[in-house]
C-alpha cells in the first residue's frame, strides 16, 4: 500500500515537473521569438525607445502647463521647442569656448608633438629624425595598402552617424506626440483589451512609465556627480574650458561606456596641450577614479533606490547588457531589468491577493 502511494506521488510529481518545464520552455520560446521580431523591427523600435526616454525628461514641464489650462498641442509644442533650444544651448556652451581657443589648443598640440619628438631623440630611446621619418613612411605605406578597409570603416561610421541623426529626429517627433496624446493612451488601451487585461495591462504600463522616469532622473543625477567631481578636479589643476568640459561630461553620462571615454579623452587632451604631461596624467587619474566610483558605487546605489533594484542587480544588468548588445545593451539593461521587476511585482501582488469572498446566493 505504501509503495503504491509513493509511486502515485512520484508520478504526480513527474507530471507536475513536466508541465512546469513545458510552460517554461514555451515562455523561453516566446521570448526568443519576441526578441527576434524586435531585432527585425529595430529601426522602428529604437526611435520609439528614444522618444519615450526623452518624454520622461520633458513630461513634468508639459504636465505643469496642461494643469494650468494650456491645450495639449500648445503645451507639447512649447516644451518640444524649449527642449531643442536647451540642446542647442548645450552644444553652443561646449563648442563656442572650444572654438575660441582653437589657436591656443593647436599651438599646444604642435608644442606637445615637438616635446615628444625631443624626448624620443634623447636617452634612453635615442630615436633620430631619420628613424622617425622612416617610421612615418612605413605607416603611410601601411595606410595606403589598407585603404579599402579604411574606406569601408569610414563609410560604416558615416552610416552610423546618419542613422543616429535620423533616430534623434524621429525620437523628437515621437516625443512631441507622446507629450500631446500620452494621457489618452492608457484609457484607449483599456478599451481595446478584453476582460481582466483591460485592468492589468494599463496598471503595469503606468508603473513601467514611472520606472522609466526614475531611471532617467537617476542617470541625470549620476551625470551631475561626474560633472561636479571631474570639473572640480580640472578647476583645481587650472585646466582651461572647465565649464564646457563639465557640461560635456554631464551629457556624455547618458551614453554608457563611449560617452565616458569620449569626455575623458577630450579632458585629458586639453590638459595635455595646455598644462603639460603631469597634469594630463593627474586628470586621467581623476577621471578613472570618478568613473570607477560611478560604475561601482554611485550608479548602483542611486539607481537601486530609484528603480527598486538591488545595487548588485544593477551592476550585473549593465555587465550582461553590454556583453550581449554592446552600448545599446548597456543603456537599456537597467530600465529593462526594472520593467521586468515591475511585471514580476505586479504578478506577485495578484497571486498573493486574498480571494474575493463569494457573494451568497439569494434565497
Amino acid at each position: 500500500m505504501s509503495a503504491g502511494l509513493n509511486t502515485t506521488r512520484t508520478r504526480a510529481a513527474l507530471r507536475t515537473s513536466a508541465r512546469v518545464s513545458g510552460e517554461l520552455l514555451l515562455i523561453f520560446v516566446t521570448l526568443a521569438v519576441t526578441l527576434w521580431i524586435l531585432g527585425r523591427m529595430w529601426s522602428v523600435v529604437w526611435p520609439l525607445i528614444v522618444g519615450l526616454l526623452l518624454t520622461t525628461l520633458t513630461w513634468p514641464s508639459a504636465r505643469f502647463l496642461r494643469r494650468h489650462g494650456w491645450r495639449p498641442a500648445l503645451a507639447a509644442t512649447v516644451v518640444t521647442v524649449a527642449f531643442l533650444l536647451v540642446v542647442l544651448g548645450i552644444v553652443a556652451l561646449i563648442a563656442v569656448p572650444m572654438s575660441s581657443q582653437t589657436d591656443e589648443l593647436t599651438d599646444g598640440v604642435a608644442a606637445g608633438i615637438e616635446h615628444l619628438r625631443e624626448w624620443a631623440a634623447g636617452p634612453p630611446l635615442n630615436i633620430g629624425d631619420d628613424q622617425i621619418t622612416g617610421a612615418v613612411d612605413s605607416t603611410v605605406a601601411r595606410v595606403q595598402d589598407s585603404m579599402g578597409s579604411i574606406t569601408t570603416a569610414v563609410a560604416t561610421g558615416v552610416s552610423t552617424v546618419v542613422n543616429g541623426l535620423v533616430t534623434a529626429v524621429l525620437g523628437v517627433f515621437l516625443m512631441f506626440f507622446f507629450l500631446k496624446d500620452g494621457p489618452r493612451f492608457l484609457p484607449w488601451l483599456a478599451r481595446q483589451l478584453p476582460g481582466r487585461l483591460a485592468t492589468d495591462v494599463p496598471v503595469v504600463a503606468l508603473r513601467g512609465w514611472e520606472t522609466l522616469g526614475a531611471f532617467v532622473r537617476s542617470q541625470a543625477l549620476v551625470g551631475l556627480l561626474d560633472a561636479v567631481f571631474i570639473g572640480l578636479g580640472l578647476w583645481i589643476l587650472g585646466v582651461p574650458l572647465v565649464l564646457p568640459l563639465a557640461v560635456l561630461t554631464f551629457v556624455s553620462a547618458f551614453v554608457p561606456i563611449v560617452g565616458a571615454l569620449f569626455a575623458g579623452f577630450v579632458a585629458v587632451l586639453i590638459a595635455l596641450v595646455s598644462n603639460g604631461l603631469t597634469d594630463a596624467l593627474i586628470v586621467l587619474a581623476i577621471i578613472v577614479v570618478v568613473q570607477q566610483l560611478e560604475g561601482n558605487v554611485f550608479q548602483p546605489i542611486i539607481q537601486s533606490r530609484g528603480l527598486g533594484l538591488h545595487a548588485a542587480v544593477v551592476l550585473l544588468a549593465v555587465t550582461l547588457g553590454g556583453s550581449l548588445a554592446g552600448i545599446v545593451g548597456s543603456l537599456l539593461a537597467v530600465p529593462l531589468a526594472a520593467l521586468i521587476g515591475v511585471v514580476w511585482n505586479y504578478v506577485r501582488e495578484q497571486l498573493a491577493a486574498p480571494p474575493e469572498e463569494a457573494v451568497p446566493a439569494e434565497r
